[in-house]
This record gives structure tokens, C-alpha cells and sequence, in this order.
């Protein structure tokens, strides 16, 4: 599986962000040539899946300015340094939605966007939901809570209100959830 690595001959930091930094390096490939890669760092995210008893969906519409509009998303957020990825899940369902949950489970994790980025996404299911206080966003977020049915959400799919790739995955694994229950 090496044959195709690259080595990294020099990296320059062009941007450290409160979130996010940006490298370009210069590497080697397996050809001998040189190549520029410009490399995203991101500490990694969560995102909950969060069905309540009623079988609604909760999500949050929030804009996004990197597409100018806004989207409808499960609820989700940065990993802070050093902490662990099921109490940024707990944390960040309490502060978008208001909700605690009874279980959390971890579901999968995947790169983003391993082209460019390193950030990694751990996914959980929350189950035994309960509605147990208001909203706690940081001081520059604003959403709107929705609670959504599996009907609601693939009109909301069609009209490309949800169209991030891990709502689109917790859609699929609500789906496969309800297909296990028949």
C-alpha cells in the first residue's frame, strides 16, 4: 500500500485559525517529481443522530457562509483539544438542541474530505431523548430546532435543504434503522 506515498519535503503555514489551519507542502512523489498539496488541519467534529419516542428527527437550520444559504443539518460540532468524542456529542445535542439523551452510541467515523482536510467525524446515535432545556450557542450561532418526520425529510432532501453529507448518512441510517424494525 506505500508504493504510492508521498514525502513531505517542506510544509509552510499560511493561515492558524481559531478552527482550522492551512499548510502547503512540498512533497515527493513515488515518480521522484514534486507536488504542492495544500492540507486543511481541523481538530474533528461530531454529529448526533437524534430520533425522538414520536420517531421525528431532531435537526438545525443554521446558514452556512461558505454556500451563502442556509441548511438543515443534525446537530453537530468541533471536537475541543484533547476531548473525548462522546462527550462533544453529549455536549453539542444539549447546546443546539436543547436535548439530553439516556444512551449514546458511537456509529461511525469517517475523513470529511481527505483530499485536502484531516478532519475526522464521529457519528452517534441518540436514543431515550428528552427535551430538558433552551438553547446554548456560542455567541456567533444561530439556528432554528426542527423536529422532522422520515416523510419531512425526504421532501426536505428533494428540495436540497439537506444536503450536507452527514445528515444525508443519518437519513440513510435512520432508514436502516427503521427497515431492521419491520
Amino acid at each position: 500500500m506505500n508504493t504510492y506515498e508521498e514525502k513531505t519535503i517542506k510544509r509552510e503555514t499560511i493561515f492558524e485559525g481559531k478552527i482550522i489551519s492551512l499548510h502547503v507542502d512540498e512533497v515527493k512523489l513515488p515518480n521522484g517529481n514534486t507536488s504542492t498539496r495544500e492540507i486543511v488541519e481541523h481538530p474533528g467534529a461530531v454529529a448526533v443522530i437524534a430520533i425522538t419516542d414520536e420517531d421525528k428527527m431532531i435537526m438545525v437550520e443554521q446558514f452556512r457562509k461558505p454556500l451563502e444559504r442556509s441548511l438543515v443539518e443534525i446537530p453537530a460540532g468541533k471536537l475541543e483539544k484533547g476531548e473525548d468524542p462522546i462527550e462533544c456529542a453529549k455536549r453539542e445535542l444539549g447546546e443546539e438542541t436543547g436535548y439530553t439523551c439516556e444512551q449514546i452510541e458511537h456509529v461511525t467515523s469517517f475523513y470529511t474530505s481527505p483530499g485536502f482536510s484531516d478532519e475526522l467525524l464521529h457519528i452517534f446515535l441518540a436514543k431515550g431523548l428528552e427535551k430538558n432545556s433552551h438553547l446554548h450557542l456560542d455567541d456567533d450561532e444561530f439556528v432554528n430546532l426542527l423536529e422532522v418526520s422520515y416523510e419531512e425529510v425526504q421532501q426536505l432532501i428533494k428540495e436540497q435543504k439537506i444536503y450536507d453529507a452527514k445528515s444525508i448518512y443519518a437519513v440513510q441510517y435512520w432508514q436502516l434503522i427503521k427497515t431492521m424494525e419491520r
